[in-house]
């Protein structure tokens, strides 16, 4: 039986997607019967049972003790499996001991290493700081995947940043992040929220998932919001934990909108999932594009909506080849405009786009591929 030992820097009940990530992959681990144990900071909140995985809290962020702990109590007999965010191992991402220490580690037991973020950008015009923290961060990404017996990456596109600073030959797997939203039955509650939310029996209702940062809220402002003026029969539900303030920031300019704008506010999984089966089709910019580190894209996908998203240079190749989304340029307001538009009016391709969506989840993202990936060379 493997024996997994799972190092992040955050694991429910502290929040986000690295950390709902690290909660999927401990619990299928467990399920097909590997021992699973997490190392992770400490929290003041109520700890979660997990089934199948003991949770074990560091008594400091990585720091001296912490990486102590792990030396003294980590199984030689077991491996190492890493959630990589360089932030996420505290002094402000710039932790160099962690990855020493972890290198120290490689002739001791197997390591894998799970790139989710990779670097902070080094750029001639940001402040000296942010280029200093660039080049700290390069250190320890060099540091960490060297360590690494396998490594893992969120996108293709962290292979490109990791070979420069590794200077040799390495293989890197693309382990799509799947989503962290479970599939709710479609049930009388979906079809309840489906007639709250519509602003008439035949009205269409589209929906957007995430966490409404200042990029993606500007994109949703140009966009949908010319959408309702123009379609009176459109409503818009926004779902997430900081929906409630982004639909006060919208009605604050267009108060007339205030019955056809609807915003969930923080809810619980299983309502994340209601809510999206109840929208016709999701609206889902991104600054660098769609890509498979994107957990709204992928909670979208796997209900099988119509999504209508952006394309930019994280952007792989097998989304315009599946045809299971409308692609748009990043930044090109109008363009999502005419592509929402165009589906609103046509309920045929939004099946047709539902039913490719669904498709390519189950091929290329599920949580089965994942654990399958971990599980080959265990």
């Amino acid at each position: 039986m493997p024996i997994w030992q799972m190092i992040t820097g955050e694991y429910p009940p502290q929040g986000g997607g690295v950390s709902d990530y690290s909660r999927l992959v401990a619990g299928a681990l467990a399920a097909a019967g590997d021992e699973i144990d997490v190392w992770a900071p400490g929290t003041f909140r109520a700890q979660l049972r997990d089934v199948g995985a003991t949770v074990h809290r560091l008594s400091d962020h990585f720091g001296p003790r912490g990486l102590a702990t792990l030396s003294r109590e980590l199984k030689p007999d077991g491996r190492i499996l890493v959630q990589y965010v360089p932030h996420a191992f505290g002094a402000r991402a710039m932790n160099l001991a962690f990855p020493f220490w972890l290198f120290s580690q490689r002739n001791k037991m197997p390591i894998d290493v799970m790139f989710h973020e990779v670097v902070f950008p080094i750029k001639v015009r940001q402040a000296l700081r942010h280029n200093f923290l660039g080049v700290i961060t390069r250190i320890m990404a060099l540091m960490v995947a060297r360590a690494a017996t396998r490594t893992f990456v969120a996108i293709p596109a962290w292979e490109r940043t990791l070979l420069p600073l590794i200077h040799g030959s390495r293989q890197f797997n693309w382990l799509p992040v799947p989503s962290n939203i479970p599939l709710a039955q479609c049930d009388e509650r979906v079809r309840a929220l489906k007639n709250r939310y519509s602003s008439t029996q035949q009205g269409i209702l589209i929906g957007h998932f995430g966490t409404y940062g200042g990029w993606i809220s500007e994109a949703l402002k140009s966009s949908v919001l010319p959408i309702l003026q123009r379609h009176s029969d459109a409503s818009l539900l926004l779902i997430g934990g900081k929906s409630e303030g982004f639909r006060s920031q919208l009605l604050s300019e267009h108060p007339t909108l205030g019955t056809r704008i609807h915003a969930t506010g923080e809810i619980d999984p299983l309502e994340v999932s209601r809510h999206i089966t109840c929208c016709d089709l999701m609206v889902q910019p991104y600054p660098d594009g769609i890509s498979g580190r994107r957990g709204s894209a992928m909670a979208a996908l796997s209900h099988g909506r119509a999504i209508v998203t952006t394309s930019g240079h994280l952007t792989e190749p097998l989304w315009e080849q599946s045809g299971a989304v409308e692609l748009v340029k990043a930044g090109h307001a109008e363009g999502l405009i005419a592509a929402t538009s165009r589906l609103m009016e046509d309920a045929h391709q939004r099946s047709q786009l539902g039913t490719a969506a669904e498709k390519l989840y189950a091929e290329r993202f599920d949580l089965t591929h994942t654990i399958a990936a971990l599980r080959a060379g265990s």
